[in-house]
């Protein structure tokens, strides 16, 4: 006979656990310094396997390190390039949406028109209209901010396995339309380049600025780049 505890109260039933190994490890554009956020001019790759480690600074400079954390990929390595070529599935592979997170979890997740959560999913989520407003909101904390989630392999070792790129990126996520399109013009698995570009410029006060975004260039597909020699820049 099997055990019925679960039917008076069905919200207690464990839900099936998520294994982190579905993906070898996560690319990163910045790392916290204390109780600051600092952003990078090169990838950081972090992984749980010492393997993946080592293969990742092989292919893109760096020496492996451990780094703290409470999650499995306790293995770090500081690149030395702001760009690499990957593998994308399709448009299935990238994803975005808003959430606004607090002390007790989400408390706010919706793709910018509807909410996706599951107490009044596809009711109006009553963020603000113009992307101006969205985005004082999402400074102040009263809004959610973007998180935009890619899936791929290295071109240069497709068989290490799936790495995962999330970036809060307004720029990133403003173009996130025009990735996707780029995508579904090709069927099956795409070759596109994943960079950190530098942007640098100076206010109408007269302060100089200059950041890193993340930038996503779909290139060709990856059956055809497979047929081009080994030398070829893209």
């Amino acid at each position: 006979m099997a055990l019925r505890i679960f039917e008076t109260d069905p919200a207690a039933k464990p839900k099936p656990r998520q294994f982190a190994d579905d993906f070898v490890g996560r690319f990163r554009s910045g790392r916290m310094v204390g109780n600051r956020p600092e952003s990078l001019a090169t990838w950081r790759v972090t992984t749980g396997d010492p393997t993946t480690a080592d293969a990742v600074s092989k292919l893109m400079g760096g020496t492996p390190g451990e780094w703290e954390t409470t999650g499995e990929d306790f293995n770090e390595v500081m690149t030395e390039t702001d760009k690499v070529l990957i593998v994308i599935d399709g448009p299935k592979a990238l994803t975005a949406d808003m959430k606004l997170w607090g002390r007790s979890g989400l408390i706010h997740h919706c793709d910018g028109v509807q909410s996706l959560m599951d107490e009044d999913k596809g009711e109006p989520c009553g963020c603000p209209r113009l992307m101006e407003d969205r985005k004082a909101h999402a400074k102040s904390g009263r809004g959610p901010s973007p998180y935009t989630n890619l899936v791929f392999r290295l071109a240069d070792d497709y068989h290490l396995g799936k790495f995962r790129f999330q970036s809060t990126s307004w720029k990133l996520a403003e173009v996130v339309h025009e990735i996707d399109n780029a995508l579904s013009a090709y069927k099956g698995e795409v070759l596109a380049e994943l960079s950190l570009e530098l942007v640098e410029f100076t206010t109408k006060a007269g302060r100089d600025v200059s950041y890193r975004k993340p930038v996503v260039k779909v290139i060709k597909a990856f059956a055809d780049a497979m047929a081009d020699d080994a030398d070829t820049d893209y």
